[in-house]
């Protein structure tokens, strides 16, 4: 039996590969070994609101085809549009919560894209039947934002799904500490309505046996407590959700959310885990093109010296705009990349010639380089130009590899839900 599913927020589509695979290939595998999963994709969705080409939707169209794939605001798709499912997944915008801002200046759920959460939201809420199950992604910041209440605006999900009758599950997962390519951290999210097997499991289960053992994501990532920080904690939510964004942790140490944790009937419990792992593991060397690649990827010698001085630490006297003179800090990055470890981070502003202390840089035998367009996508475990398109820039390629998640993440985590269900 098929398990449908809904793709929200879809990008360039790694939640669905992650789930049907590629020509029925595994990620994990590098796409040659068989997918046994069995969730089927039955519609997408894709809309970029500061673009007039949508180009991760022209993307996602040529990989899957038109049929079942909708390019428009998700805030104006009317519920009744949306075919029947069993579960929604989606990454859902995260610009709001980016390690590319200050905690400071985040919005979060107030923010011109936080707010979508709430067409998540709408969609559960309105549809004939209930959506058994829910499979989210964000920036790992979503547990701390805002600066000023944290994890209100986490508060607010957990309690607004509670009240459609869901029980929640998330982990904060490093992709890297699995073996996998890349060091890249974020916090996926699962949910299970009331009507469902896992839920009924779940509200007879201790919080603590859930998170460490028997739940899904420990399963699929095995994990421990923190032998320092792994206390237990609980609390209740407020059931006013906007008493809960009004007063949620005002004084910002009353609740925390660790890296794991459930919620069931609005009782939060969670804990610091630490991963369980002895499988090998993914270095940056193990993705490089082992051939000279376009010259347009190659360092010169005088902007190596510009990347130098941009990656090397900084402690200076600055002013700012009031002229209030201040001390500036900042740590040196590593240049080139060591090739005998995971990836760092890939960021959406990977592309492109000009100088950065945020791109990779990598030193072959042909010269030093930044990272082409497929050594990208092989860091999110995506097949060998998944991304390349007519009309479609190496720089927006990797902006899509900066956007996009680890797709072996979510194979495994859809393993192991399959399992339970």
């Amino acid at each position: 039996m098929k398990i449908k599913v809904i793709e929200l927020f879809a990008g360039v589509g790694g939640f669905r590969l992650g789930l049907e695979g590629w020509q029925k290939k595994s990620p994990s595998s590098n796409y040659k070994k068989a997918h046994e999963g069995v969730y089927e994709i039955v519609w997408s969705n894709q809309w970029e609101p500061s673009t007039k080409t949508q180009h991760a939707s022209i993307v996602y169209e040529n990989r899957w085809g038109k049929k079942g794939h909708s390019n428009d605001d998700i805030a104006s798709v009317p519920t009744d549009k949306i075919p029947p499912h069993d579960m929604l997944v989606g990454g859902f915008p995260c610009q709001d919560y980016s390690v590319a801002t200050t905690l400071k200046n985040s919005k979060g759920l107030i923010g011109k894209k936080g707010v979508l959460w709430w067409s998540i939201h709408k969609i559960l809420s309105e549809s004939k039947k209930p959506t058994k199950y829910l499979f989210l992604e964000n920036v790992d910041r979503l547990l701390i934002s805002p600066a000023s209440q944290r994890g209100r605006d986490f508060a607010i999900i957990l309690q607004s799904l509670n009240q459609l009758g869901y029980a929640v599950e998330w982990k904060i997962i490093n992709a890297a500490e699995y073996g996998m390519p890349q060091k890249r951290k974020r916090v996926y999210i699962l949910g299970y309505h009331k009507s469902t097997s896992i839920y009924k499991k779940l509200a007879k289960e201790k919080g603590i046996d859930w998170i460490l053992a028997n739940g899904v994501f420990p399963k699929a990532f095995p994990n421990k407590q923190h032998p320092i920080k792994g206390q237990l904690t609980n609390f209740d939510l407020n059931d006013d959700i906007v008493e809960l964004s009004n007063n949620f942790n005002k004084k910002k140490d009353d609740y925390k959310f660790e890296n794991a944790g459930i919620m069931i009937n609005g009782k939060v419990y969670t804990i610091k885990t630490s991963p369980i792992y002895s499988g090998g593991y993914t270095f940056l060397k193990h993705i490089l093109i082992n051939k000279k690649v376009d010259d347009e990827f190659y360092i010169s010698e005088i902007e190596r010296k510009k990347w130098e001085a941009l990656k090397k630490a900084k402690s200076e006297p600055r002013t700012n705009a009031s002229g209030l003179v201040y001390f500036y800090k900042e740590g040196g990055m590593p240049f080139p990349d060591p090739l005998d470890k995971p990836s760092r981070t890939i960021i959406t502003g990977e592309g492109g010639r000009s100088p950065s202390r945020f791109k990779h840089a990598v030193k072959t035998k042909n010269g030093l380089r930044r990272l082409t367009p497929i050594e990208l996508e092989r860091l999110n475990m995506f097949p060998d130009n998944h991304t390349h398109c007519e009309g479609i820039s190496n720089s927006k390629r990797a902006f899509f590899m900066g956007n996009a998640l680890v797709v072996g993440v979510v194979e495994k985590v859809a393993i192991a839900l399959q399992s339970c269900i």
